[in-house]
């Protein structure tokens, strides 16, 4: 006793101390008699491992050390021999690995070793944590791959292993417990788990994360994780961090980065560092960090709101450092074609830097003529004179010609459509033209002090001017520049009119809905009553479902991008529409809206925290889900009047989804008390409904537009009318302490959430589409449809060729059929699920079934025909015997009969064209008639099987007996399957003799037949004639005929003895034979099996029997004992076979599908090591 406590310390110590004794138990070692240092040679997980590396030693090294004479040189020898062992392997391993540090490798290896993780299988990172199982931790390792979190624990005895999917996890969050102050909540479907650390929670928490969230993305969008391989290596070696988890680091400050900018979605950050940023207009240097990568050079102060600067490096002129003082130490300065200069000071490593900046300036390309012109638009076309061929013809500006969109004209606001159509209004000479011409001077004013362009410097002035409304002829300039669309237009010349010109006169789904819904864009706008402002409007939305054809066109769209051509022209409104739909609202306008949905569920929590009194009332009526759609698709456009909305739309550009988030909660609180009496989700909606429609902007100098939700305001009171501009500065006021950064770390929260419930909302819908048909319950047909999923995803990041696995999934179609797997997938699920057991004839009886379900010939089968072959498997009922002997049927019949089946679509094809044979042409009306019942759902019956020959009756006699071969009552199987066997060759012989013997009455007739035999045994007038005639065949010449003798007919008394041996009858056709007589037959049958077609049991055995001779004859495979002119019915088969109790009692057998897909789950589980202290202790 004394002893296994010690072994199970020091198992336990193996463990928590990171020691290799736990991965390696069996260790070969090298030690000299007077040393008491032994060298490890070699080392297994399993006595069999460790073996075969002794044996490789004995034949390759030991024989060589009996040169030597003394130790020392063999100890210098086999450490030599080892290392370069080691050293040769190394240089097979992947380039990636080798960026790896040591200790992470071995970490690796623990890890495929625990968990049986293939070698495609990637370490992130591994940390020292305790597990909670119930009140007790368990203290191990946690292994973070990239599509798995794996934990490993023994503790005195106790091993724990874990290993979930990152797709199957619902919920990750940080909680606090009363023993530890931190830690995190794992949450999937079935189980809640909890691990503490003390080190290290929040980098392993944020990289469950992100990595949850990669997971996240391909159940969404089908995108498996790719690594970068161009990824720089580091300046100073990082100690334990492999090059996996430098990756996914860079593009966690990659996403951040682009997010704070707005920098386009293929820009990279080479680095950062600490700096100050001379602001000359408030003459000060404000503290913050430069960031600089490909194509940009940005700031931003630590203050959050004290300053942003962004400078494209396509704009900069001069980069110079300055001389140094102790005022400004390490100065830098960067100069623009805008006459712009930026002083950078404080620079640790300015000379690196400097070098930095140089290598992409010299790889920036050639700058475009029109690169400069966003910074110059006001000054030099402030507003187009009438003179202007724009302002004389308007359709010049939007022609239908593709040509006309990349010109090299400047592209400025004034080509939007409001300002085509705009009409002489009042407005512009009142009170109204003159605050706007104030803000078009205090814009003026602040492109003064802080520049204009991209590269102005953005203060909290910026964000108060944008407050209170950006002037109409200022508004489509700052939406690019904000948005940072400008960015990517200017980038891209000539992209747009490309697009265009390529899907000009091409139709698809995309074509179809954005055809349907352009008059319904805004149609209360005058600038969308004509075809100008329609074709306008069709060309930019049919140019972004080309470019980006995963979203297509989604509804809302139209209604963003007419507000959108209302201040800008074609090219930027694209771009701006680029920007909304790939970068600031994520996701939203895919075909299920997942972003938005994202947003309800932050939405939906911020009202819990902020309006936790009318959060429980808006959850009861059901309220947040319908409205929260509805506002955030459009921006408030369809639920707000034109002029209102517009002003949303200035704060969205500059402040995001934040902006949305705190407007629709100022909304709610300005309503709460009437919401909190409302009865029902109708009511809510009235009272929010009438509230947005009277949010009024009494500054806009556009004519009031007819709102289409007027009709809401009816009532006996007027309506309180609420200025806009008083409802932007109330949100600002009460929920302005809404962060970005907190926004994105409950979006992923929420898309946890969301895409799993849209997963399983995806998994009810195809379970009820196939419950119908199958005979599974719900809860089987779920859990199948977890299995089948998880084997689909498995396949696209284990499998050869992973891109392939990821294009199977076509997310346009049905999701019935969005999961598809090939062979050997469905090989893998058939061999653990079916109660077929077939031994090593199992992948081959697989293979027959999968082609059986494949009906449209793809080498792919989708969940409903998965299942429909596993339910024939599994299935069992009295009456359900001819469905699974007909799939073993089948099986067979279509592995013998591929050439017949290319010919003919079903089985029914057979007998119409056994009728037709013979008869004379027929008329079209006819052919019609058939086509029509060819078309007929028809359900397909026992008797629709075609007839089978004596080869494909030995391959089921074959398959049979492989499926008896490890069954508890297999020999009782065996001998009822040979006496089936044998009835039936018997009663296939009989058939025979019958059906030839018309054939037999004219040796003319037998030379100029024409006619097929096999069809002629399938016509329905030569089946009845062979069933009546088995009673009149001599049995003495059938035992003489299975033997394969030729021996001359006894006479016809003799046949009275066999009775009706056709399979219709219900009692055992042997009944009518003597004692004698059926002992004679029971010790022939199993001659006959033999001599037909080898049948042993140790024949059957061995699949290469059945593989081997797919592409030869049958005469090469069963010599000269197979009769072409013999068959035999699917309706005599069953029959025959429902004589023995034994075949019924294993084919009406009901199994527990949901109990086989636990014990497959356990056998995933049980890895190469986990039993090794129980071979240890047994091997002692």
């Amino acid at each position: 006793r004394g002893e296994e406590a010690a072994c199970l310390l020091v198992g336990t110590l193996d463990v928590v101390l990171d020691s290799s004794a736990r991965v390696a138990p069996y260790r070969i070692l090298h030690q000299t008699q007077d040393s008491q240092v032994y060298w490890a040679v070699a080392c297994g997980s399993s006595r069999k491992e460790i073996t075969k590396h002794w044996e490789w030693l004995e034949n390759n090294l030991l024989q060589t050390l009996s040169i030597f004479d003394n130790e020392e040189d063999i100890t210098t020898f086999v450490k030599g021999k080892i290392h370069g062992i080691i050293a040769e392997e190394n240089k097979n391993e992947q380039p990636q690995s080798e960026e790896d540090p040591g200790k992470f490798k071995e970490a690796e290896l623990k890890m495929r070793k625990q968990f049986g993780m293939p070698e495609v299988e990637k370490l992130v990172n591994y940390y020292s944590c305790s597990y909670w199982k119930g009140r007790v931790p368990r203290q191990g390792w946690l292994y973070l791959t990239v599509n798995h979190l794996c934990f490993y624990s023994f503790l005195l005895g106790k091993e724990v292993t874990l290993v979930i999917q990152w797709v199957d996890v619902t919920q990750l969050e940080k909680n606090a417990t009363l023993l530890f102050p931190e830690c995190i909540k794992v949450s999937t479907r079935d189980s809640e788990l909890y691990f503490s650390m003390f080190l290290n929670i929040n980098e392993t928490f944020k990289l469950m994360e992100q990595l949850a969230n990669i997971a996240m993305r391909q159940l969404l969008d089908n995108e498996s994780f790719l690594q970068d391989k161009s990824l720089p290596k580091p300046r100073k070696p990082l100690k334990n961090i492999s090059a996996l988890k430098r990756d996914l680091d860079a593009r966690a400050k990659n996403e951040c980065y682009r997010a704070t900018f707005r920098l386009p979605k293929d820009e990279c950050l080479d680095g950062h560092t600490d700096c100050t940023l001379w602001t000359p207009f408030n003459k000060m240097h404000i503290p913050g960090q430069m960031f600089v990568s490909n194509n940009y050079i940005c700031f931003a102060s630590k203050a959050e709101e004290a300053c942003h600067l962004i400078i494209p490096l396509r704009e900069v002129t001069i980069v110079e450092k300055a001389d140094s003082s102790s005022v400004l130490p390490s100065p830098l300065s960067i100069s623009t074609k805008s006459k712009m200069t930026f002083f950078f000071a404080n620079l640790k490593d300015r000379d690196f830097l400097v070098q930095r900046i140089s290598d992409f300036l010299q790889r920036t390309p050639s700058k475009k003529p029109c690169s400069n012109a966003l910074c110059s638009i006001v000054q030099e076309v402030p507003e187009l004179p009438s003179s202007s061929p724009l302002a004389v013809s308007p359709t010049s500006a939007l022609s239908n010609q593709p040509g006309n969109f990349c010109a090299g004209e400047v592209p400025t606001a004034s080509q939007g459509l409001l300002k085509l159509f705009r009409r002489n209004s009042e407005e512009l000479l009142g009170s109204k033209g003159a605050k706007e011409k104030m803000k078009e001077e205090s814009w003026n004013i602040h492109f003064f002090e802080y520049g204009r362009g991209m590269c102005m410097y953005r203060t909290a002035k910026t964000r108060e001017l944008v407050q209170k409304g950006i002037p109409e002829n200022l508004r489509g300039e700052l939406w690019l520049l904000f948005s940072g669309a400008w960015n990517e237009m200017v980038t891209h010349p000539g992209y747009y009119a490309d697009l265009v010109e390529k899907s000009m006169g091409k139709y698809n789904l995309a074509t179809e809905e954005i055809e349907r819904d352009l008059h319904r864009s805004m149609p209360e706008h005058p600038a969308f009553q004509n075809e100008l402002g329609i074709a306008a409007l069709r060309r930019v939305l049919t140019a972004y479902a080309f470019r980006n054809p995963t979203i297509g066109y989604c509804q809302a769209m139209n209604i963003v991008t007419s507000v959108l051509l209302l201040y800008c022209n074609e090219e930027e409104a694209f771009w701006l529409l680029v920007a909304l739909c790939e970068r600031m609202l994520p996701d939203y306008y895919n075909t299920r809206v997942v972003g938005a949905l994202v947003d309800q569920g932050i939405f939906e929590e911020l009202t819990r925290e902020y309006l936790p009194q009318l959060s429980e009332k808006m959850q009861d009526l059901g309220v947040i889900s319908t409205i929260s759609l509805s506002w955030f698709l459009t921006l408030f456009l369809s639920v707000m009047p034109f002029e209102s909305a517009v002003v949303i739309v200035d704060c969205f550009f500059y402040e995001g989804i934040k902006f949305i988030l705190q407007v629709s909660l100022a909304i709610l609180d300005a309503n709460m008390e009437k919401l909190l009496q409302c009865c029902d989700e109708g009511e809510a909606m009235t009272i929010l409904g009438r509230y947005l429609d009277n949010v009024v902007n009494r500054q806009s100098v556009s004519p009031p537009i007819p709102h289409l939700h007027a009709l809401l305001t009816s009532g006996d009171d007027p309506p309180l009318e609420i200025d806009i501009f008083e409802l932007i500065k109330t949100s600002y006021e009460k929920f302005s302490n809404l962060k970005a950064d907190d926004i994105e770390q409950m979006r992923f929260k929420q898309r946890l959430k969301v895409i799993q419930s849209l997963e399983d909302t995806a998994k009810k819908s195809v379970v009820r589409a196939v419950s119908g048909d199958i005979g599974f319950s719900i809860e089987e047909l779920e859990e199948l449809y977890v299995v089948f999923k998880a084997k689909y995803l498995m396949s696209c990041y284990w499998g050869n060729n992973r891109a392939a696995a990821a294009a199977r999934r076509d997310q346009s179609l049905p999701y019935l059929e969005q999961y598809r797997i090939d062979m050997e997938q469905f090989k893998e699920l058939f061999i653990s699920l079916t109660p077929w057991s077939c031994g090593a004839h199992t992948p081959v009886l697989a293979g027959r079934l999968f082609r059986l379900l494949d009906e449209n010939r793809d080498s792919l089968i989708n969940f409903k025909e998965f299942v429909t072959g596993m339910s024939k498997c599994c299935y069992g009922r009295w009456w359900n015997i001819a469905k699974n002997v007909s799939v073993v049927f089948r099986h067979d019949f279509c592995w013998h009969s591929v050439h017949f089946f290319s010919k003919l679509p079903d089985s029914s094809g057979l007998f119409l064209l056994a009728e037709e044979k013979g008869t004379s042409p027929q008329d079209y009306r006819y052919y019609l008639r058939m086509w029509a019942k060819e078309k007929e759902s028809k359900k397909e019956t026992i008797k629709d099987l075609p007839k089978m020959s004596q080869e494909q009756f030995i391959e089921l006699c074959k398959t049979l007996y492989n499926m008896f071969s490890e069954d508890p009552v297999e020999q009782e199987l065996y001998h009822a399957i040979a006496t089936v066997a044998s009835l039936l060759l018997r009663i296939g012989e009989v058939g025979k003799k019958f059906s030839n013997k018309p054939m037999r009455k004219s040796e003319d007739y037998k030379a100029n037949n024409t006619q097929d035999p096999v069809s002629e045994e399938e016509s329905p007038t030569s089946e009845q004639s062979q069933n009546s005639a088995v009673e009149q065949q001599p049995q003495a010449d059938h035992e003489d005929k299975t033997c394969g003798d030729a021996q001359p007919e006894k006479p016809q008394q003799e046949n009275q003895t066999l009775g009706d041996v056709s399979g219709e009858g219900q009692g055992s056709p042997l009944q009518l034979l003597s004692d004698d007589e059926t002992k004679d037959d029971m010790s022939m049958s199993s001659y006959s099996m033999v001599s037909t077609g080898s049948l042993q049991c140790e024949d059957i055995a061995d699949d290469t029997v059945l593989v081997g001779c797919e592409g030869t004859s049958s005469a090469a495979r069963y010599g000269s004992t197979i009769d072409t002119d013999w068959s035999i019915s699917f309706e005599q088969i069953l029959a025959s076979m429902l004589t023995e109790t034994a075949l019924v009692n294993y084919f009406e057998k009901k199994v527990d599908i949901l109990q086989k897909i636990k014990d497959q789950k356990k056998v995933e589980r049980q890895f190469s090591s986990s039993s090794d202290y129980e071979l240890s202790s047994v091997s002692g």
